[in-house]
This record gives C-alpha cells, sequence and structure tokens, in this order.
C-alpha cells in the first residue's frame, strides 16, 4: 500500500517542479554536448597546430571552455537582469509580458502593508533592510551572476587569447589589456545583442500571436490591445 502512496508523491513533486526539472535536464543535455563537441574541436585544432589532442577533463581547464561557457551565461544574465527591471517601469500595450497599462499591478503593492501570516516570505515578516533587499532580490542575483560570468568570460577569453598569441610566437597579455581589446567586445557584443533580440520579438509578437495554454501567452480569444492577462 505504501508504494503506491510514495509513487503518487514522487509524481506530484514532479508535476509541482515541472519547468524546473524540463530545463535543467535539457541544460545538462546541451551542456554536456557542448563539452564533448567542445573537447573534440578543440583538439582537431591543437593536432592542426602541431599538438596532441586533449581529454575531456583537460579541456575543461582549458580557456577556450572557460570563454565558451561564460561569455554565453554573460549575455543570458545580463538578459534577464535588464528584462526583470525594465519590466517594473515601461510598459506594452498589447503584450503579456507587460504590466497592465490602466490599472494597479499586484507587483507594485507595498509589501509593508500586505497581511502578515505563518507562509508570508521571512524577509517581509521581518521588515527593514533585510525586507529592501528582499523587494530587490531577482535582479540582484541576476546582476550578480552576470558580474560573476563577465569575469570568468574575461579571465577565460584571456587564457584562450594568450595561447593563440604564443603559437603565433606573439607576447601575451594581462585580463585588463584583454577587456579593453576589440576582440573581448566582440564576444560580449555578439551575444547581447541576440538575446535583446530575442526578447523584443517575444514582447512584439505576443501582442498578435497566441499559444493556448502558455501564460507566456494571453487567452486566444483575448483582444489584442489587452494588456497583461
Amino acid at each position: 500500500m505504501s508504494e503506491p502512496k510514495d509513487e503518487r508523491v514522487v509524481l506530484k513533486r514532479i508535476r509541482n517542479h515541472g519547468l524546473l526539472l524540463a530545463n535543467v535536464g535539457l541544460f545538462v543535455v546541451f551542456f554536456g554536448g557542448m563539452i564533448i563537441s567542445g573537447a573534440a574541436s578543440y583538439s582537431e585544432e591543437q593536432q592542426t597546430h602541431g599538438g596532441p589532442p586533449v581529454s575531456i577533463p583537460e579541456y575543461l581547464a582549458t580557456g577556450h571552455f572557460v570563454e565558451a561557457v561564460f561569455e554565453n551565461w554573460e549575455s543570458e544574465f545580463l538578459q534577464m537582469a535588464m528584462y526583470v527591471v525594465l519590466t517594473v517601469f515601461l510598459f506594452q500595450k498589447g503584450s503579456s509580458e507587460s504590466k497592465p497599462m490602466d490599472k494597479d499591478s499586484p507587483q507594485d503593492e507595498d509589501p509593508r502593508d500586505a497581511r502578515k501570516t505563518d507562509k508570508t516570505p521571512w524577509p517581509v515578516r521581518r521588515g527593514g533592510w533585510v525586507l529592501k533587499v528582499y523587494e530587490h532580490s531577482l535582479s540582484g542575483l541576476f546582476a550578480l551572476l552576470f558580474l560573476a560570468s563577465f569575469t570568468l568570460h574575461a579571465i577565460g577569453g584571456t587564457a584562450a587569447f594568450n595561447e593563440e598569441q604564443l603559437s603565433h610566437g606573439l607576447p601575451q597579455v594581462s585580463t585588463w589589456e584583454y577587456v579593453g581589446s576589440s576582440q573581448f567586445w566582440f564576444e560580449s557584443f555578439q551575444n547581447w545583442q541576440s538575446e535583446f533580440l530575442a526578447v523584443a520579438v517575444l514582447v512584439g509578437a505576443s501582442v498578435y500571436l497566441r499559444e493556448r495554454g502558455s501564460p507566456e501567452s494571453k487567452p486566444v480569444a483575448e483582444p489584442h490591445y489587452e494588456t497583461g492577462t
């Protein structure tokens, strides 16, 4: 009798966290694919220059890998941090991604005026500076992740750039020098532009297009001009 009950509990937990689990699973699959294909590509490049192939563990310690990972993560976290902040102040008429334009939004309510219960998040019950930090903790998290990724992109990019320099008999550069180079900013901007293009397409397309069943879309029969429903 306990097994069916345990199974139901597991299935309920999977259902409750299905969106997160699916995205984590896809991340693991694609990240693994990136590592395997990246190691193969790097080994081919090494052999072209007369060097030995590398194993996957060896590849994970290269600037090539670190740069490739964090220049992409950097752009994702920048996009999310900016989007979270921009949606506080800016609106898009007709978009499901925007707060309503003609009425108050629950997200704008002052948590200090909320009725406190045992289920209220601890920072709200605690108040003071803890609540002040908690009020902006989502954008703060993405900002910190962006800064960490930006830093690791610079470190990994420097290592990869210096490896290329050495192969051509050229002098190495410091991390600060690499951050000031056109190569570093080319790597950053080529990712940043694509992230904000994707957001712009989503915001604009959600005015006129629908996806039945998705919270990222308005109800299919909703008028185009309805905002944030």
